[in-house]
């Protein structure tokens, strides 16, 4: 019989973080605490977003509005990389970059957890940026995401491919 697998992955649904963002703008075009202070958030490349606002505190109260956002579209607050506020002119900005996938740093400390705390004949691979977590039985693999889960990362893990 084959080994059943899964992949330890950490990435980002682009399109909740976009719809977030586009409500957060929408928010903070509205919100009465906002007016007259210039405060904008976009996009600025790929995995970077920009927080533009008149003031530190109102640049920071944007970023916890759009955090606020995020936790409702499920989206892991460990994806976000948020600098501090910075004086750029009269204005204040704050850049947000989004991690996406494991570091060998990190893919190496998941290893490592697996091989010490999981069942015996599991076996983990890295694999660029994400994990093959690979076992004759099955339940072995449910004890490893159990496991995994129940660590506190530094980044977010979802569990793909299951066979």
């Amino acid at each position: 019989m084959a080994d059943s697998s899964f992949d330890i992955v950490s990435k980002i649904d682009r399109q909740e973080v976009d719809n977030a963002l586009g409500q957060t703008a929408r928010e903070i075009a509205t919100r009465f605490d906002f007016k007259g202070t210039g405060a904008s958030i976009e996009w600025s490349g790929e995995h970077t977003i920009e927080i533009t606002a008149s003031a530190d505190d109102r640049a920071s109260a944007v970023l916890d509005v759009f955090q606020g956002k995020l936790v409702k579209r499920d989206v892991s607050l460990k994806v976000l990389d948020a600098g501090e506020p910075r004086p750029s002119g009269r204005e204040s900005k704050i850049s947000i970059t989004l991690k996406e996938g494991i570091s060998s740093e990190d893919a190496k400390k998941v290893s490592k957890l697996i091989r010490d705390e999981g069942p015996k004949g599991v076996k983990a691979q890295i694999q660029g940026d994400e994990l093959r977590v690979s076992s004759k039985k099955r339940d072995d693999l449910q004890e490893i995401i159990a496991l995994v889960k129940s660590q506190d990362l530094d980044f977010p893990v979802q569990f793909t491919n299951y066979r």
